[in-house]
C-alpha cells in the first residue's frame, strides 16, 4: 500500500463522473442545443443521439441503481487514502540504542512530580562574572561564527589552565580544539582517530556516549568492569586485554558514575601498556575540579603520555553552566589533526559569545575552585548521610557529584524496577546504572544519585525516602 494518499483510480473516477446527473444533464443540453447557441461543453462529434439518450436515462436512474456502487467507490477511495504509519529508521550502528536513560528519567520526574537526583545538571545557576562576560560579548557584537577550533583567547586560557594543573606547556594554536561540550570532544576524538575494526578498551560502567560513538566509528569495544566497593582498575584483566589490535584505552577520571578517581599507580600501569603496545589514550576529565578525597592526576602528565593522549574537558560541570556546551580536546599536533577534521564536519564552530565567557571563567582565581569543592563537600555529606540513614549500601565517591549505591536491601530484582518504584511511589529520581554496561546484569544492583542540587532539594529528597521507602 502507498505511504501517501493516492488519486482515485481512473476507472472509478470515470464511472463516478459519468453517473453524475448534473454532468449528464449538462452534457445532454450541450449536445442538443440549437445550432449557433453557446454550449456549456463543446459537443464532440463522436457523441451520437443514442449515446446521449442512454446517458440521460442512466442519470435519471442514478438514485435507484448507483447508491451501492457509489458507496463502494467511496470505500475504495478511503482505502486508497489510508496512510501506513512510518516506522522509525536508524542505521545498524545505532539500532541498539534507545532514548537516553537521562531523558527517560527526567520525563518521568516531570510526570510524577519527583525530585530529580538523577540527571547531572545543577538546579542553581553559574557565577555572575561568567554570565556577565557572555552578555558583554553579545552586546559587543561577538555573535558570528567563531574560528573553527576556537577563538584565540579561549585557546590561550585553556592552555594556561592546563599548565597550572599539569605543568605541561601547550601550543594553544596547535594543541587545543574547542568543541560543543565534552560530548562533542569525545565524538570528534573517536571519529577522527578510530578506524572501523580498531579495538578500544573502556571501563564499565561508562558514560553512555562512549559506546554509541565507538559504534558509529565501527570500533570493536573491549569492556573491563570496575567493581564495588572501591571500583579499582582490574590490572591483570587490562594487561590481558591490550593486544597488537588495540588502538586506544579510554578512561574517565574522576569517574562517572562511581566517583572513582584513578590513582597514580593505576595511571602509570596504563601508561606503561600504552607505550609498550603503541596505544593511544583518551581521557575524559570533566570532573577534574570536583575532587574531594583524592588528588586528580591527568594521564597526560605521566612521563611519555602527552604525545599519545587526548585529554577532554568542559566548562559545564565546574561552572554550573551545563547548557552552554563549551568543551575542548587537548592533544599533540599529530593527534589534533584527526580531532579537528572530525570536529569541522560535526559542528564546525562553537557558540562565539560563550567562548568569550569561557575565557573569563578559566581565569578565575584559585579561591573559586576552593569554594566550589567546599560547597559540594557539604552537599555530598547531606546526601550520603541521608542515603545511609534510609538503608542503602553507599559506596565511596572521591570525585564528581555522583554517589553509587546498592539498592538490593529494598527487595527489587534490578535497578530499572527499583528506579521506577522510586519515582512513582516515593517521588525521587535516581539513574539505573545497568545502562552503562555492555552486560546490563553487571549493574543491576546499583543506582546513581547526584548531589548537584541545592541543600533544600537534597534534604527534601532524603525526607521522602525516609518516609516512603522501606527495606525488605
Amino acid at each position: 500500500m502507498s505511504l501517501t494518499p493516492s488519486a482515485l483510480k481512473p476507472s472509478i473516477y470515470h464511472e463516478m463522473f459519468l453517473r453524475s446527473s448534473c454532468f449528464a444533464a449538462s452534457l445532454s443540453s450541450a449536445i442538443v442545443s440549437p445550432k449557433g447557441a453557446r454550449s456549456a461543453f463543446p459537443a464532440p462529434p463522436a457523441f451520437s443521439p443514442a449515446l446521449v439518450s442512454s446517458l440521460s436515462s442512466r442519470a435519471a436512474m442514478a438514485p435507484l441503481s448507483t447508491a451501492s456502487t457509489d458507496k463502494r467507490a467511496e470505500q475504495e477511495q478511503k482505502n486508497e487514502q489510508e496512510v501506513v504509519p512510518l516506522q522509525p529508521q536508524v542505521s545498524k550502528r545505532l539500532e541498539k540504542f534507545k532514548t537516553t536513560i537521562f531523558t527517560q528519567m527526567s520525563n518521568l520526574a516531570l510526570k510524577h512530580g519527583a525530585i530529580n537526583l538523577g540527571q547531572g545538571f545543577p538546579n542553581f545557576d553559574g557565577p555572575d562574572f561568567v554570565k556577565e562576560a557572555a552578555i558583554q560579548a553579545i552586546r559587543e557584537g561577538k555573535n558570528q561564527y567563531a574560528r573553527g577550533y576556537g577563538i584565540p583567547d579561549l585557546n590561550i586560557a585553556i592552555a594556561e589552565r592546563f599548565k597550572k594543573d599539569t605543568g605541561i606547556e601547550l601550543d594553544p594554536e596547535k594543541e587545543v580544539t574547542v568543541t560543543s561540550g565534552c560530548t562533542e570532544a569525545i565524538a570528534a576524538t573517536i571519529l577522527g582517530l578510530i578506524n572501523p575494526g580498531d579495538e578500544v578498551v573502556v571501563f564499565a560502567p561508562f558514560y553512555d556516549s562512549y559506546e554509541a560513538t565507538l559504534s558509529m566509528a565501527g570500533a570493536k569495544i573491549k569492556s573491563l568492569t570496575l567493581r564495588p566497593p572501591d571500583f579499582a582498575v582490574p590490572l591483570a584483566e587490562l594487561q590481558a586485554a591490550v593486544t597488537s589490535q588495540t588502538r586506544a584505552i579510554f578512561i574517565n577520571t574522576p569517574h562517572n558514575p562511581t566517583g572513582k578517581m584513578l590513582t597514580r599507580a593505576e595511571l602509570e600501569f596504563i601508561a606503561n601498556l600504552c607505550t609498550a603496545h603503541d596505544v593511544l589514550a583518551f581521557t575524559d576529565e570533566v570532573y577534574d575540579k570536583l575532587a574531594f578525597e583524592a588528588e586528580h592526576i591527568s594521564l597526560a602528565s605521566i612521563p611519555g603520555m602527552h604525545e599519545r593522549t587526548v585529554t577532554m574537558n568542559s566548562l559545564g560541570k565546574t561552572f554550573s553552566l551545563t547548557g552552554w556546551k563549551i568543551g575542548w580536546a587537548i592533544a599533540p599536533p599529530h593527534l589534533t589533526w584527526g580531532v579537528r577534521q572530525a570536529h569541522a564536519y560535526l559542528t564546525f564552530a562553537t557558540s562565539t559569545p560563550m567562548q568569550w565567557a569561557g575565557s573569563a571563567a578559566l581565569r578565575a582565581p584559585e579561591s573559586y575552585y576552593e569554594e566550589l569543592r567546599r560547597d559540594y563537600s557539604t552537599k555530598k555529606a547531606i546526601l550520603v548521610q541521608g542515603l545511609e540513614d534510609v538503608g542503602f549500601v553507599v559506596y565511596p565517591s572521591s570525585g564528581t557529584y555522583f554517589v553509587v549505591v546498592d539498592h538490593t536491601p529494598f527487595g527489587f530484582g534490578d535497578d530499572i524496577s527499583f528506579c521506577e518504584h522510586l519515582i512513582k511511589e516515593v517521588g525521587v529520581v535516581a539513574i539505573p546504572t545497568s545502562v552503562f554496561y555492555l552486560n546490563p546484569e553487571e549493574g543491576k544492583n546499583l543506582v546513581r544519585f547526584t548531589f548537584c542540587k541545592d541543600e533544600g532539594t537534597l534534604r527534601a529528597a532524603v525526607a521522602r525516602m525516609k518516609e516512603k521507602l522501606r527495606r525488605k
